[in-house]
């Protein structure tokens, strides 16, 4: 497992984009996920919404995730569901099961929590391979909506105690 203290997200800079762009997840993943340039064309011309983020751990560049920020869910049912979750997560094929992607996605959930969020979703295919088992056993729980043919998991963010408003003795 990783040392979590060296692992960081960072920017994707001029300096780093051609590592993140080299991330391969495995073969048999290759249809459950985009790849990364196509995440970062997304994060180019939705740049009020995306948030990529290299993970880092020391000096190397492992995977590559992003997070959607306050997006109008489904406009047509109902304006006002605004949500903010996972939208991508790519861990190079020889950096999996090392507890970065569940490092990732507490990092991103962390950024949710800053930002205000009381909760975090994420999508993803269902059928072989699916990482539906990795989400929910790091507490997503299916909503039971599509997002497209996609399934939709949530993961409620208490406020942590530090925000939590103090309550009077009664």
């Amino acid at each position: 497992m990783i040392s979590t203290s060296a692992c960081r997200l960072e920017p994707v800079t001029a300096a780093n984009v051609d590592a993140v762009c080299a991330i391969q997840v495995r073969p048999d993943q290759a249809h459950l996920v985009s790849p990364v340039v196509k995440s970062l064309a997304e994060a180019y011309v939705h740049g009020d919404v995306a948030w990529p983020r290299a993970i880092v751990d020391g000096d190397e560049v492992v995977g590559f995730v992003m997070a959607f920020l306050d997006i109008q869910w489904d406009p047509a049912r109902d304006p006002a569901d605004r949500r903010s979750g996972l939208w991508r997560l790519n861990i190079a094929a020889a950096h999996q099961g090392k507890g970065y992607g569940s490092f990732a996605v507490a990092a991103v959930v962390e950024e949710l929590r800053r930002r205000g969020a009381s909760r975090a979703y994420v999508t993803w295919d269902p059928g072989a391979g699916t990482p539906e088992p990795f989400y929910l056993g790091l507490g997503f729980r299916l909503t039971g909506e599509l997002s497209g043919d996609q399934r939709v998991g949530e993961l409620l963010l208490p406020q942590a105690p530090s925000q939590a408003p103090s309550q009077a003795p009664s």
